[in-house]
């Protein structure tokens, strides 16, 4: 049966404030996926199901719930900044916030680490001092003093209470401001805005020259019959689409293939499982690892929301920007020496697969004002599209360092030898270490899709499907026009 009898498509979900997430399996084996470079891959399954009233898997509660408006805007976590180190190098902070164009209030976060940090020694003093009180009434007292030491003792509970509340609504306040000030920026990246970012060694591949008139991919979509934005919009709004017939084997296809490709273990029929969890951090949340489990590397599949609020232009057309898209992302977790080099590991990987695919494109070191606030560096790859006539972002790459292992809580305790105590000789327990965390996109599908139709498409209206992704394809090698 043709493809174009069988109208397959993919079911927009509906854009809300409660998202869910859906398991996409490629191997139903909760082991290893047999998936490797060195084997040809079979043709896999295909499956893919939406649904407003039944999920795969369920989106993970809140740990805790507000139970006051007041309270509902407490941090519900204390992310683990070093606040010292911030007030020390108070002048890198503040010119690193200026060149990053962020409105983080530093004066702020220093003012109200120095009230943090005396209403702590406050604190601490009045304990010391129901200590010492504690101590007195062990001894033999006479009547009068034991009752005026009871009496102090209630006091200073009574001033201690009240002041560890104020301590607390502080620290609290604290970690509402502090979450703005940005990671510190890697000294090698331009500092200014996006046309200040730097091409990372050289442009790959070239334009590739059409002797007829091109389309863009959403003219593409409309003559090959791959996509419907129109009922998609009554559903779900704009922004929402439909992926029919071919263009929902091309959006497996590039999932599957990505995955296939991605961490494959040489010399071996293997690579490391996948998984639908975002953020995959959240996976070792509050954890100590071994050192010796690093680096931990992940792919992961998901589906994302973007607001794409206020954007407009040509560029916003079709399948570039859209508010939800399926994609898979890489992420490390690993040693802090060891970051740069799995920074440059993750880029290699992204410029692999799109070099794989035929893409004309380029690696731009993000500018500092270019950069979210967890990047510690940030490289973009951008790939030339035909029908918008310029380059598109496809794929990023970022190392994060610890921006994200102190507010997740995820450390690891070095490899270290025992250190005997002077206690007793008791042996110490090297001290932990946050780790570094990174994230580079495999693949965005709506815009590897808007890639694939604008330069691979042909004079006669066809579309040809790059050799790496047809054996996932299911035997097709070429979209042509449906018969009307």
């Amino acid at each position: 049966m043709g493809l174009h009898t069988l109208r397959l498509a993919t079911v927009p979900l509906t854009f809300s404030t409660t998202f869910t997430s859906r398991l996409f399996l490629i191997n139903p084996s909760p082991t290893l996926a047999s998936f490797s470079r060195h084997v040809q891959p079979r043709k896999p399954f295909l499956l893919r199901a939406f649904s407003n009233s039944t999920t795969a898997v369920q989106q993970d509660t809140p740990r805790t719930q507000a139970s006051s408006d007041s309270s509902a805007a407490r941090p519900q976590w204390k992310a683990a900044i070093d606040f010292k180190w911030i007030r020390d190098n108070k002048e890198a902070v503040e010119t690193n916030i200026k060149n990053r164009n962020s409105n983080a209030n530093l004066e702020a976060v220093l003012e109200l680490y120095e009230d943090m940090v005396n209403l702590q020694k406050e604190v601490e003093g009045i304990r010391e001092e129901r200590n010492n009180v504690a101590k007195k009434m062990k001894g033999k007292l006479e009547p009068s003093e034991r009752e005026r030491l009871v009496e102090e003792g209630k006091n200073l509970k009574e001033s201690l209470v009240t002041l560890e509340e104020d301590l607390v609504k502080l620290q609290d306040e604290l970690q509402q401001v502090a979450r703005s000030i940005p990671n510190m920026t890697h000294p090698d990246v331009p500092v200014g805005g996006e046309d200040s970012s730097a091409i990372r060694k050289k442009v790959v591949g070239c334009p590739r020259e059409f002797s007829f008139p091109i389309k863009d991919h959403l003219q593409l979509g409309k003559d090959l019959d791959l996509m419907d934005f129109d009922s998609a919009a009554e559903v779900s709004g704009s922004k929402f689409f439909y992926l029919k017939n071919e263009a929902v084997l091309l959006e497996m296809a590039l999932l599957n293939w990505t995955l296939s490709e991605v961490y494959s273990i040489d010399g071996t029929d293997q690579c490391l499982i996948g998984t639908a969890e975002i953020p995959v951090g959240g996976i070792h949340m509050d954890s100590i690892l071994l050192e010796s489990a690093l680096p931990l590397k992940y792919v992961a599949f998901s589906h994302c929301f973007r607001t794409e609020a206020g954007a407009a232009g040509a560029a916003t057309k079709g399948l570039y920007r859209v508010h939800q898209f399926s994609k898979a992302e890489m992420f490390v977790l690993c040693r802090p020496e060891d970051s740069e080099s799995f920074h440059n590991e993750l880029i290699q990987i992204e410029e692999d697969l799109f070099t794989s695919l035929g893409l004309h494109f380029k690696t731009l070191d993000m500018a500092t004002s270019d950069l979210g606030a967890p990047a510690y560096r940030k490289f973009d790859i951008e790939a030339w599209m035909p029908g918008l006539g310029r380059y598109g972002e496809i794929s990023s790459a970022s190392n994060c360092t610890d921006y994200q292992s102190r507010r997740l809580g995820i450390r690891f305790r070095p490899s270290e030898p025992l250190q005997t105590g002077s206690k007793k000789g008791k042996a110490n327990l090297p001290a932990t270490k946050f780790v570094h965390t990174l994230n580079a996109t495999a693949c965005a599908v709506p815009r590897m899709m808007v890639c694939l139709l604008e330069n691979y498409q042909q004079e006669d209206g066809s579309v040809v499907i790059p050799e790496p992704l047809r054996p996932f394809m299911g035997g097709v090698e070429v979209i042509k026009p449906k018969l009307r």
